[in-house]
């Protein structure tokens, strides 16, 4: 077992890759890498241009063929990228995950036909095919292809753009990354990371917070040009894409992807705006208040209270917290979520280099995800363990779906991680005795929910004012600051300040790089639990646990619609969402009453 042991944490687990490859110069990685060219060669062979006339259960074994080569493409990369994610400032391991993304590139340019000519097929002959059992049981996968039928390019074109992502999207990608591990925050006489510096955001001491965040603004404005230039180059080559590819609006290829209508995400945002000040705006005004303050600094935003002694939690006790929690539930949930603790599928300790922040990998379904944390013992950190580890047992379960079915949509993936970070908070602030320490707990709570539902849609409505923008032209570093501070002020209220060098904040969040348009995700699953938590708590549902797991375990194989139907929701209507703003509103209320 390897284990990192912190001082006053306890012995914090250091993740083993080794079920994945044992090491990056592993013979059985380098026989999957042979193995898997082969396979696709002779697949392009066997089935490129055949699909016209083939019978059903060819077609349903030329599935199962391609879902292997699949499954062996995602081993490959996941390796490259949970070792790459380990300590970004390597240069071997950056050379390494680049040379596999390089390999897996030429590798998966035979089998790029499937999927295009599949789409060619009318929906007769699918639906010919379908008939055979072996071809049938791949509906959800076919369902989900056949949305991006309407946006597809020929063949040869198709070809073209999946060769060039490695010195596109992907490279782009890859410098902001490095770029980001690379810079030095000064803070006092220390030379901090993005991730340490980021977290003295939340420290206790008021001066430590100034200092952080103007260290942050300037080091990100010394670098804004760099970051303007990634933006504007990435918003651009998206822009070339949506137009050659048909797509009405530029989040309409994440929506699709998401499996959610454009109507749906809509509603989601118009119902967030319409409560930023019954949310955000009211919760800023009473934190000032109990600052002692008519409007606090940007910097105090995620401040903790004044007379917040923050615990200090261990490791073992983070752990136990969150099974307790999982295992109150369902016992099942908690077993699931055991193995990732008792087999060293978690990263936890911080590291100089390595990714900042949390996630949850699936890797594939025939071996087991692994979770990434920043582990410092605080409160918040209990929280995002609960979440990832939600992510971990959601994937677990979802595994049995196969490897082209497991994935679920973005806009569900969060379900099972917020649900089990609900769980640990209520189980929390239960066994929490003293009113000062729930009502803290309650204002923590608060202002996760904010960051998560608010300060989402507020990220969503800038990306769109970026990309809507930037059909026009090019945007200065100016412009974009400006842009982010429009959106900020009107989505986090008249209660906070902002100082000049916060115009340039939006530089240092990956999202906007990695994945345009996926934070809207997590205000879709932050609202979409607080409503399935509120069935739940009502104890409207029977047998809620039973239910709830087998929707996780259906994976990616159903829409929102069908999900949500055996608790009675309905993501469509307006008042769904409204439900789930009300959880947190009512949380305000409770706290405006303490």
């Amino acid at each position: 077992m390897n284990h990192h042991v912190a001082p006053d944490l306890g012995a914090l687990p250091e993740w083993d890759l080794s079920d994945l490859y044992p090491s990056p110069d592993s013979p059985k990685l380098e026989a999957d890498l042979v193995a898997v060219d082969e396979a696709s060669q002779a697949f392009e062979r066997a089935y490129a241009g055949k699909l016209a006339t083939i019978s059903g259960a060819d077609f349903g074994r030329a599935i199962a063929e391609y879902e292997a080569i699949s499954e062996t493409v995602c081993r490959i990369l996941a390796f490259a990228q949970l070792r790459y994610s380990g300590d970004v400032s390597d240069p071997e391991r950056g050379r390494f995950y680049q040379g596999m993304q390089e390999r897996i590139t030429d590798i998966s340019t035979h089998t790029l036909f499937f999927t295009l000519e599949i789409n060619r097929l009318g929906d007769e002959r699918l639906t010919e095919l379908l008939q055979a059992p072996e071809a049938a049981r791949y509906t959800p996968w076919l369902r989900d292809l056949r949305v991006f039928r309407p946006h597809q390019l020929s063949d040869e074109l198709e070809k073209l753009l999946h060769d060039l992502h490695v010195v596109g999207t992907a490279a782009w990608n890859r410098l902001f990354d490095e770029t980001m591990a690379r810079l030095r925050f000064p803070v006092d006489d220390r030379q901090l990371t993005s991730a340490e510096a980021l977290n003295l955001m939340t420290d206790k001491d008021g001066a430590k917070r100034k200092g952080a965040a103007q260290s942050v603004g300037k080091v990100l404005g010394d670098n804004v040009a760099l970051f303007a230039l990634i933006t504007n180059t990435l918003a651009k080559e998206k822009e070339i894409d949506d137009k050659w590819r048909n797509y009405p609006r530029p989040q309409s290829f994440r929506n699709l992807s998401n499996q959610v209508e454009d109507q749906v995400v809509d509603a989601l945002v118009a119902a967030v705006k319409g409560a930023f000040e019954p949310l955000s705006h009211r919760y800023y005004a009473l934190k000032a208040k109990w600052f002692g303050v008519d409007q606090l600094d940007y910097w105090d935003r995620n401040a903790p209270l004044p007379d917040d002694s923050d615990r200090k939690y261990t490791w073992e006790q983070a752990r136990d917290t969150v099974l307790g929690a999982y295992r109150a539930f369902s016992p099942e949930m908690a077993g699931i979520g055991g193995r990732f603790f008792e087999a060293n599928w978690i990263d936890a300790p911080v590291r100089p280099g390595k990714s900042p922040g949390a996630f949850a990998h699936p890797t594939v379904p025939s071996v087991h995800p692994y979770l990434l944390v920043n582990f410092m013992g605080k409160t918040r950190d209990v929280m995002t363990l609960a979440h990832e580890l939600g992510h971990g047992v959601h994937q677990v379960l979802a595994a049995g779906q196969g490897a082209l079915m497991s994935d679920t949509p973005l806009t569900l993936a969060e379900t099972a991680s917020v649900f089990g970070e609900m769980l640990t908070f209520r189980a929390m602030v239960e066994a929490e005795t003293s009113p000062a320490r729930r009502r803290i707990m309650l204002a923590s709570k608060v202002e996760d929910m904010l960051n998560t539902v608010v300060r989402q849609v507020a990220f969503y409505e800038f990306e769109s004012l970026v990309h809507d923008e930037r059909h026009r032209g090019e945007l200065s570093p100016d412009r974009i600051g400006e842009l982010w501070m429009k959106v900020q002020a009107d989505s986090l209220g008249p209660a906070l300040r902002f100082h000049d060098e916060y115009r340039h904040f939006w530089a240092y969040i990956p999202h906007f790089v990695h994945s345009p348009f996926y934070v809207y995700a997590y205000a879709f699953g932050d609202c979409l639990v607080n409503s399935l938590y509120s069935v739940y708590a009502k104890g409207a549902v029977p047998d809620f646990p039973t239910r709830y797991l087998d929707m996780l375990r259906a994976g990616g194989t159903l829409r929102h619609k069908e999900l949500l139907a055996p608790f009675g929701l309905d993501a469509g209507d307006p008042a769904f969402w409204r439900q789930g703003l009300d959880v947190v509103i009512g949380f305000i209320d409770e706290l405006e009453k303490m």
